[in-house]
């Protein structure tokens, strides 16, 4: 069976000389890889982490987002991209979907704004670009930043512009396995603004200022004084070498998915059975070709028997305890979820 997802990997022949080369921290293929991100997403304001969740912790000790605060937040998600806004002490507040594209509804996010909403988080549903101007101008009009979730759309652009370059205060990428730039674990994250940036830098090091952590002898100067809380978030030099490698392919590879992307359209022009996924505004990567069926379980069935992994990838996460009740209709969220099936349409299909 042609699986859903599968980790690509490129030739990797310097490996062995890293891991034996005593410099296995962030060292020089990570900062190598930082360089390449910049200029890929053509921004000066761009840090790599060791893992997407510590990229969103991060991003909430920068924008000083505290235990107690609450988010907006998408219930259809990885939990992976939610998660974290719980392990850091907050209350995640769910917005419904448009049920045509499993991405945040403008009005229902503009229904749930309150005093105590310090951020919205805005899940570009299995890479399919959401309303991204709309929320963007929903946070500026109420002064709440913008956090683009982008656990699984690197490569996606929206009206021409790759997402992390259409002007999102923050936006966040997982590099993990079976996302695209797979650096094994990683994160990134874009900041819009310089001063949030350079706070960046520190939050991801346990709060160092690197040019002045040590003297003229290389010892740590008691003259540096720690006043930032931070995390070691620092990708490997392993896992930025695997990155640089990675960012050789990505074009190629985002290539062969949307032509892929373009079989099953027209594959599903015939049937004319599915309804796929699409908006004239955005640009998947096609990490999975998104379609809504009225049977979702015998479409996933079906697209099995004849060999292909179809899956409705995430279960719609404000059903779990965890997050708490919540009184918010979600109407979208239950269409959307009842009939989004995924397939393949990766460069193992060729």
């Amino acid at each position: 069976m042609i699986p859903l997802f599968k980790p690509y990997m490129p030739e990797i022949p310097e490996l062995d000389s890293i891991l034996h080369s005593g410099v296995l921290a962030y060292g020089n293929y990570t900062k190598q890889f930082e360089e390449k991100l910049k200029e890929y997403f053509h921004t000066p304001y761009l840090i790599v982490t060791n893992s997407f969740h510590t990229a969103i912790s991060v991003v909430l000790t920068t924008l000083d987002i505290v235990p107690g605060d609450s988010v907006i937040a998408s219930p259809m998600a990885c939990l992976a991209s939610t998660q974290p806004y719980l392990s850091s002490g907050l209350h995640v507040c769910w917005a419904d979907v448009d049920p045509r594209t499993g991405t945040l509804s403008p009005e229902s996010v503009r229904q749930q704004i309150t005093g105590e909403i310090k951020a919205i988080v805005h899940n570009q549903f299995c890479g399919y670009p959401g309303y991204i101007d709309e929320i963007n101008e929903i946070g500026k009009e109420y002064g709440i930043p913008v956090i683009d979730d982008g656990i699984e759309c690197f490569g996606s652009e929206y009206k021409g512009q790759k997402i992390g370059s259409c002007g999102t205060d923050i936006t966040i990428f997982s590099l993990t396995a079976v996302r695209f730039c797979n650096c094994i674990d990683g994160g990134v994250v874009i900041f819009r603004d310089e001063d949030q940036y350079k706070t960046g830098l520190l939050v991801r090091d346990c709060g160092i200022d690197r040019s002045k952590f040590r003297d003229e002898l290389g010892e740590i100067s008691q003259d540096c004084d720690i006043d930032l809380v931070g995390y070691s978030a620092t990708m490997s030099n392993v896992n930025g070498y695997l990155g640089l490698r990675q960012m050789e392919s990505i074009d190629g590879l985002l290539r062969i998915h949307r032509q892929q992307a373009k079989k099953w359209s027209a594959f599903f022009e015939e049937q004319r059975v599915y309804d796929p996924i699409y908006r004239e505004d955005g640009n998947p990567n096609y990490w999975v070709f998104g379609l809504l069926s009225s049977d979702k379980v015998e479409t996933i069935k079906k697209f099995r028997e004849m060999g292909y992994h179809a899956s409705g990838v995430h279960m719609k996460n404000n059903i779990y305890s965890v997050f708490g009740k919540q009184k918010t209709e979600l109407s979208g969220v239950d269409e959307f979820y009842k009939k989004f099936v995924a397939l393949p349409c990766g460069w193992w299909m060729e």
